[in-house]
């Protein structure tokens, strides 16, 4: 089903760990070129390398989501490089803690600049290209938290998730006519590297808010991306998919 992928340029922006990582290397065994993009260039490579040594043509690149120019520079060189932009996974993204109470106007406007204005810097970076595509394939990380459900300490975090699908939804309507389709992921608890020092207590709190009674892969993820992403997914857009083992459907 996924051949379609073979040989489509996919740009993923936070792509060098986590969640990103998990998307890149679903895109590289299927076939496509894959950039990486991320602010550590070092941090980029490394993630390139290991997913090559694994099954894929990966390339590092360094851009920033918060600086539309860095974006539209590291656009044109991926374009340069492998000669077109087919997808993009707009998947950067942070999520630090503070209180409502508390919460800094520094702290709010860097989760937003990051999450809600750099995923528009990274889209409007990538039309030129995705409008000269066979079909063009925008999808955004989002989440459960903010469109579905809150938790404390990420009213930042929260806002800047529902965001991103307002913006998805007006994006789908406006690139509709280029046939590019605008679509996003909302994962639920998935197991990163950043929790690995968290602790089996921990990790086995996460796993039993969820019916499925385990955390989700970054790979359940990308493959949820990887379809969105495909030709046979064309006539979708404006759609989301929560990915979250059935996290949200408990009534308490």
């Amino acid at each position: 089903m996924f051949n379609t992928l073979k040989g489509k340029t996919v740009i993923i922006t936070g792509g060098s760990k986590g969640i990103g990582k998990g998307i890149a290397r679903v895109f590289a065994k299927h076939g496509a070129n894959v950039a990486v993009v991320a602010r550590n260039l070092e941090t980029a490579k490394a993630s390139a390398d290991e997913l090559n040594r694994e099954n894929g043509k990966v390339v590092a690149f360094t851009g920033d989501v918060q600086d539309r120019e860095s974006m539209k520079a590291v656009a044109f060189e991926i374009n340069e490089k492998f000669g077109s932009i087919d997808v993009l996974c707009a998947n950067a993204g942070i999520f630090p803690s503070a209180s409502l109470e508390h919460m800094t106007n520094e702290e709010w406007d860097t989760v937003m600049n990051t999450n809600a204005k750099g995923t528009f810097h990274a889209v409007q970076a990538c039309i030129p290209y995705l409008k000269q595509a066979e079909y063009g394939r925008v999808v955004i990380t989002s989440s459960i938290t903010g469109p579905v459900t809150g938790y404390p300490g990420w009213a930042h975090y929260a806002a800047s998730k529902a965001a991103q699908l307002g913006f998805m939804r007006t994006a789908a309507l406006e690139l509709a006519g280029d046939q590019i389709t605008v679509n996003a992921v909302l994962p639920g608890n998935v197991f990163t590297e950043g929790l690995e020092g968290l602790g089996d207590d921990y990790l086995e709190e996460m796993a039993a808010a969820i019916p499925m009674k385990k955390l989700g892969s970054v790979e359940d993820i990308g493959f949820a991306v990887l379809f969105l992403a495909s030709k046979e997914a064309g006539f979708i857009t404006g759609q989301t998919i929560i990915v979250d083992g059935g996290q949200i459907l408990p009534e308490n």
